[in-house]
């Protein structure tokens, strides 16, 4: 039973060390197998054999079958940390930053007047973040005006005009 813990403690060592230091971590694996392949995924598999064979073992299994109940939890925890952490790496992007051209068409409100000769300020919602634009427009358009987005000036700066009614 010793050695089935000992496997499990360094499954979870391993853990530890990968939420903490996880580049580093999943250095030592990139290139190595497919791609949900892991630190995390080797460190799930290592507990779940230690822990899932001791738990054998106290319960009554002989070796061999503690082995194999060992193992089989291993396989099914490291496949499932494996492809979780490969799913969330997949949704990290979908969070980012949006583009400039995700912004055209966009429609705001404006939240301080839009002078003629200057520029005032829009919020809009773009992919699901709240953003604060500066914004110039054809004509002064006062605070509370529903606006689209037509050009992206700057990194910070849109060109909008008013939302006409349909």
């Amino acid at each position: 039973m010793t050695t089935f813990v000992v496997i499990g403690v360094v499954g979870l060592l391993l853990l530890v060390l990968t939420l903490l230091l996880g580049d580093v971590v999943e250095g030592v694996v990139e290139g190595f197998g497919p791609d949900w392949l892991s630190g995390t995924a080797i460190a799930a598999f290592l507990a779940a054999v230690g822990f899932g064979g001791a738990l054998a073992l106290q319960l009554g299994a002989s070796e061999g079958v503690a082995t194999a109940s060992g193992i089989g939890a291993g396989l099914a925890a490291g496949v499932l940390a494996g492809l979780l952490t490969r799913s969330l790496a997949r949704e990290g992007g979908a969070d980012s930053t949006p583009s400039a051209g995700a912004l055209v068409g966009q429609v705001g409100t404006v939240v301080s007047d839009v002078p003629a000769d200057g520029y005032g300020t829009v919020a809009l919602t773009v992919a699901g973040h709240p953003t604060r634009l500066n914004a110039r427009a054809g004509a002064p358009l006062a605070a509370g005006s529903q606006v689209r987005v037509t050009t992206v000036l700057s990194s910070s700066a849109v060109q909008v005009e008013p939302v006409t009614p349909a």
